[in-house]
């Protein structure tokens, strides 16, 4: 008897629908797997005649043939094990084959019949529902990260003899429900704030625009001035996810099986902190078999690379593209994956080795090592980052004076908590939301040299002050692009249509920090 089935699987972040179908026919016993398969597949031929046995039901001794289609496709993983079970049990007439074509299954089986977790779960159903397949039956484990996928009926599993009795009619199976406003509110807690930071008023500032616009930064100052605590803090200053762009993570984050126990949905934003000895592949992408790096895990959120200066400079040219179009493109010869890299990054390091750079007080590090430390860095890398600013030195023993301290105690109670910068964010975001409705753009940082000139209207001494600063401090078209870009978000903050002088001064401070730096004019 012969029999299909719905199964699926993944390729990079998305899911492609699988053909499961399996023929029992006369002939010499034997169980035949075929359609291009990875041993992890092939394996399933084991757990499956096993868990059927085990469950309670007589494996056919007869010639078994199942193959998966398309047969072109590797396939790889252990979401096939139920799916190749109930096509089985289906073709020796345990279960009814008529309405099988109605569901997905998905699920790794243990040697006991009973129905596994795996990874992907969430992208499989999607790619069912767009297929036109709206029952799933899916790992008991996996039900709840599913169900957020609209359209969805889906049903969460522990053992295979519950599949049989529900498709047989026998027993009554509630599919899954989700409670949105509760995950809501715990998006809502955070136990760090902005307000937590002393001092670095300008850093502050130069965050709150990045966080606005979508712009890359880079903090340089001396170890122990804030650099990592301010980073930190920045997915708090950032909007609340929607649900889409919380559905878009959590497929990232379960294909990589990132997932933390119990977590079915990822609600705040991603703060991916890589170490600086990190390798390639972990960074980009890819591997044997290939898998998102840390600049897919980040998008939606926060790539921060503290010590950055301490990467490899190989490591650090892989950022090019990401920084630029959004995406990685990972190439093998026989398949080609393309992965979301839509992340903010902000970069930290300290000036020199030693770390005090220039303060000579306390620098000992001579030009020629300052120079050869700064260099691991290229500049096509730092063309990519719009701001760059220092973070202060604040040392409380030097407060003796009683007026001081009484000065420093009024600044700290007035720190502006992530909830009231947060608020100046939004308000922007939705300008440019508006904004850009007729786009393919978000964020202010995403603008191309055409919607430049369409959005970017800058007054006659704005004009002039920039082409002054471009000629005098040397920057290149590109830096030049990226000081109106983050110009742009700097007039949204103040609520003006038109670039104005001061706005373009502003961000011409925080791009010029940068190069002077870099030049060691500083």
């Amino acid at each position: 008897m012969f029999c299909k089935v719905n199964g699926a699987d993944t390729q990079g972040i998305q899911a492609r629908m699988i053909q499961i179908e399996a023929d029992i026919s006369d002939g010499l016993p034997v169980f035949i797997m075929v359609g291009y398969l990875a041993s992890a597949v092939k394996e399933a031929r084991e757990r499956v005649r096993i868990a059927l046995k085990n469950t309670g039901y007589r494996f056919p001794v007869k010639r078994i043939t199942v193959n998966l289609s398309p047969a072109d496709y590797r396939k790889e993983g252990t979401t096939f094990d139920l799916p190749i079970a109930v096509a089985l049990l289906a073709a020796a007439g345990y279960l009814s084959a008529g309405k099988l074509k109605e569901y997905l299954f998905i699920g790794e089986l243990g040697l006991d019949g009973g129905i596994l977790p795996v990874s992907g779960c969430m992208s499989m159903v999607d790619a069912a529902v767009r297929a036109g397949i709206k029952k799933c039956i899916v790992p008991k484990e996996n039900e709840k990260e599913a169900a957020f996928i609209g359209e969805a009926v889906v049903y969460g599993v522990r053992h295979l003899s519950e599949i049989t009795e529900f498709l047989n009619g026998k027993e009554n199976l509630c599919p899954c429900q989700m409670n949105l406003a509760a995950l809501t509110e715990d998006n809502r807690k955070q136990n760090i704030d902005f307000s937590d930071v002393v001092g670095q008023f300008n850093s502050k500032r130069a965050l709150e625009i990045a966080v606005s616009g979508r712009h890359n930064i880079l903090l340089m100052g001396p170890p122990g001035t804030g650099k990592t605590m301010l980073a930190s803090r920045v997915p708090t200053i950032m909007p609340a996810l929607s649900l889409e762009e919380s559905i878009e993570i959590t497929k990232i984050y379960s294909i990589c099986g990132r997932m933390e126990r119990g977590q079915f949905l990822v609600t705040k934003r991603p703060f991916r902190s890589p170490h600086h000895t990190i390798t390639d592949t972990a960074l980009i992408g890819g591997g044997r078999k290939l898998r998102p790096g840390e600049v897919t895990l980040a998008s939606g959120g926060v790539l921060f690379l503290d010590e950055f200066l301490e990467f490899k400079k190989s490591t650090l040219e892989l950022l090019r593209q990401p920084l630029e179009d959004r995406q990685v493109t990972v190439n093998r010869i026989y398949e080609s994956y393309r992965y979301p890299a839509d992340f903010m990054m902000i970069a930290a390091a300290n000036p020199c080795k030693c770390g005090y750079y220039p303060d000579r007080n306390r620098c000992h590090c001579t030009e020629g090592e300052v120079r050869k430390y700064l260099s691991r860095v290229s500049k096509p890398v730092l063309d990519r980052i719009d701001l760059c600013t220092q973070t202060e030195i604040y040392e409380q023993r030097n407060l003796t004076d009683l007026n001081q301290r009484k000065q420093y105690r009024v600044k700290k109670q007035r720190t502006e908590t992530s909830a009231e910068i947060r608020y100046r964010v939004e308000q922007v975001r939705k300008l440019q939301r508006e904004r850009y409705r007729n786009e393919a753009i978000y964020f202010n940082a995403q603008l191309s040299p055409s919607q430049m000139k369409k959005f970017c209207s800058l007054t006659a001494g704005a004009k002039e002050l920039l082409d002054e600063v471009v000629a005098y401090e040397d920057i290149s078209m590109r830096g030049k692009s990226r000081i109106i870009k983050t110009s742009r978000t700097i007039a949204d903050l103040a609520g003006t249509e038109k670039i104005e002088e001061d706005h373009i001064g502003e961000a011409v401070y925080y791009r010029a920090f940068g190069e002077r730096f870099w030049e060691g004019s500083i």
